[in-house]
Order: structure tokens, then C-alpha cells, then sequence
């Protein structure tokens, strides 16, 4: 078995090995991860954080060891919490990383970081806080940045700020947790799940006080929350239908 670490800001994790394929999410700097199939120009890799599984490019990681992966993988998380802040290589170049970036490899990278980092647990009621700073990102399919974020990149990432493992799909996500029967029942931070006319979970968004969600749809936005979904003021509709109500933390 082979291993990597994403040594670049934001790179792309796709469905294929084609620069075409459907970007099904984001390796961000730090995230560390097996090689389950190497090509020519393409792996096939588990990252460790999530185990999602995607191919990327082979020029957009460096190799690491069996040994230096299982360490990174029992160290706690250290995130970069400044929206964009640069890494500095040995050679004083310097790289842009976003906000929830790893920095457990800047020794094995020879990378330094001067910015602020947070590697402990806060308490549910940050949740929101640090959901605020995606506010107005674009939504971006398979996107983990506030320069383009999916909803369920959005919900993994404001999680994993605060110290909390999601999974990355909104469909993964309503596995964890517990399930509560009413809005009444939740607090700021649970999930909100919502589903299609198949019944399959297709959104995801975090509660917030007085009925109201903030979510990533166009753009990371607030709505209304009531029994039967998101209530978009705007459009004067409802735009998601309501599945499930989750207690995470």
C-alpha cells in the first residue's frame, strides 16, 4: 500500500481519471490518504479523514510512508482558521491555503505557518459562528472552500472546524447521529436533512435559533425552516423537503 499528502491548496478529487470527470469533492492541503491504484498520470485514493474515494492527479501530491501516514493519523487535527492565509516552502515561495487546512504535515512537507490554528473541540453553540464564515460562498458541486462549497462540503467543514467528524455526502451524513422528532426538539448546530421524490437524501443544512437553517444552495445562504422544509422568502416557495432532523453533537 502506497500513501500521499496534498501538498497544493485545493485539488481536484474526481469520479474518473480524466481532467473532465465529475469533481465529486476536494483534497485541501494536509489531507492525507492511501493510493489504492496508481496509474500514469492518475491514483485512486482513501482519504483518511472521511475514507471518500476519488481519483487525482499524479503531479498534485507527494508521497509519504506507511509510517508517516499512520502518524499524521493519530495526531489530532490542527486547522488553519483564516479564510486564506500561505504556506511558505523551503524555498520562501509561497502557497495560499484556505480555512480548514491541515497542518500536522508541515514538518514532513518542510512547509512553514505563521497563521492562527485550532486543534481542540469546541462547544455546540460556535457551530454557527464559524458556519457565518462561509456565508455568501458560491455553491460548487464536490466544493470544500469558501470559494465554492457544496452542502454537504459546507456542513463536513464548519463540523471539522469545531473538532467533529461528518462524512462527506448529505446522504452519509444522515446516517450519523441521533434522530429528534421536531424542530421544537433541535438546538443551533443539529442537521436538517431533505430528500427527493424518491425518497433519497439529497441536502443538508445546519439549524439555527427561531426556524431558521443556513445552507449552501446558489450560494451559502439563511432561509426559513418549518414541518414541511426550507422556505425561501424570496422565491416564496418552499425549495427542500423536509426528512429528517439529526443530533450530531
Amino acid at each position: 500500500m502506497q500513501y500521499g499528502i496534498c501538498n497544493l491548496s485545493i485539488v481536484p478529487l474526481r469520479d474518473e481519471p480524466a481532467d473532465t470527470s465529475e469533481l465529486v469533492s476536494q483534497v485541501i492541503y494536509g489531507d492525507f490518504f492511501k493510493i489504492l491504484e496508481q496509474r500514469k498520470q492518475w491514483s485512486k485514493i482513501r482519504l483518511a479523514f472521511d475514507k471518500y474515494e476519488g481519483w487525482v492527479d499524479n503531479k498534485q501530491y507527494v508521497e509519504i510512508s506507511e509510517d508517516q501516514y499512520k502518524s499524521l493519523n493519530k495526531e489530532t487535527p490542527k486547522l488553519s482558521t483564516d479564510l486564506v492565509e500561505f504556506i511558505e516552502d523551503e524555498n520562501k515561495q509561497l502557497f495560499p491555503i484556505t480555512i480548514g487546512s491541515s497542518i500536522n504535515g508541515l514538518s514532513l512537507l518542510k512547509h512553514k505557518y505563521d497563521g492562527h490554528s485550532i486543534d481542540r473541540i469546541i462547544e455546540k453553540p460556535n457551530i454557527i459562528i464559524t458556519a457565518f464564515t462561509f456565508l455568501n460562498s458560491p455553491y460548487l458541486w464536490g466544493g470544500k472552500t469558501p470559494f465554492g462549497i457544496d452542502c454537504s462540503g459546507f456542513t463536513q467543514m464548519v463540523y471539522k472546524l469545531n473538532g467533529y467528524k461528518l462524512l462527506r455526502d448529505a446522504s452519509q451524513q444522515a446516517t450519523q447521529g441521533e434522530a429528534l422528532s421536531f424542530i421544537e426538539e433541535s438546538e443551533p448546530g443539529d442537521l436538517a436533512f431533505f430528500d427527493n421524490s424518491e425518497g433519497a437524501i439529497i441536502h443538508v443544512g445546519i439549524i439555527m435559533k427561531d426556524n431558521y437553517i443556513i445552507h449552501a444552495h446558489g450560494k451559502v445562504r439563511i432561509d426559513r425552516l418549518d414541518h414541511s422544509g426550507i422556505y425561501n422568502v424570496q422565491k416564496n416557495r418552499h425549495t427542500h423537503k423536509l426528512r429528517v432532523i439529526k443530533k450530531v453533537i
